[in-house]
């Protein structure tokens, strides 16, 4: 198994699990390796540090020795935990979790949106969650006729299931 960090044009880093080289080589080259994030299909691989599993631990003494943390010197600013915790990679995938719960919890309604939440606000329909597609125009309408419409950009990882 060969594990990539990948990277898309928008900067989004993922990671990637192959079968082999040749394997990630013929699915970039079928666009079948996409951002989970954004969709893009123009993928690039990043340079990664290869994990070995020799099978054996390090000597106690080694371990004792190491210090637990890394320790910041005078001058230098060592990010405390909530600044950690936001790095980029933990945003991407903050976000992604929130495109799945919104996807979950809404029902796709596609290119009959700006109808249905007519629809719902006239009392024709029960109200409920909605998601779909609007152009800028319907989307104006919609906010003209006090109908409350929010773009909201879902990653196409957000609508499947990742295998």
């Amino acid at each position: 198994m060969k594990v990539l960090d990948l990277q898309c044009r928008q900067g989004h880093v993922f990671e990637g699990w192959f079968g082999s080289e040749d394997d990630f080589q013929s699915q970039k080259q079928r666009a079948l390796v996409q951002c989970p994030l954004c969709g893009d299909d123009h993928i690039e691989k990043r340079l990664s540090a290869p994990r070995l599993n020799l099978g054996a631990r390090a000597p106690a003494a080694a371990e004792a020795a190491a210090p637990a943390h890394p320790t910041a010197t005078a001058g230098t600013h060592s990010p405390n935990s909530s600044e950690a915790a936001m790095l980029p990679p933990a945003l991407q995938a903050a976000w992604l979790a929130l495109a799945r719960k919104v996807v979950a919890s809404t029902e796709d309604v596609g290119e009959r949106f700006a109808q249905e939440a007519r629809r719902m606000h006239h009392g024709e329909v029960e109200e409920r969650a909605i998601r779909g597609q609007a152009t800028p125009d319907e989307a104006v309408q919609l906010l003209e006729e006090g109908i409350a419409v929010m773009p909201l950009p879902l990653p196409v990882a957000a609508k499947e299931t990742l295998q």
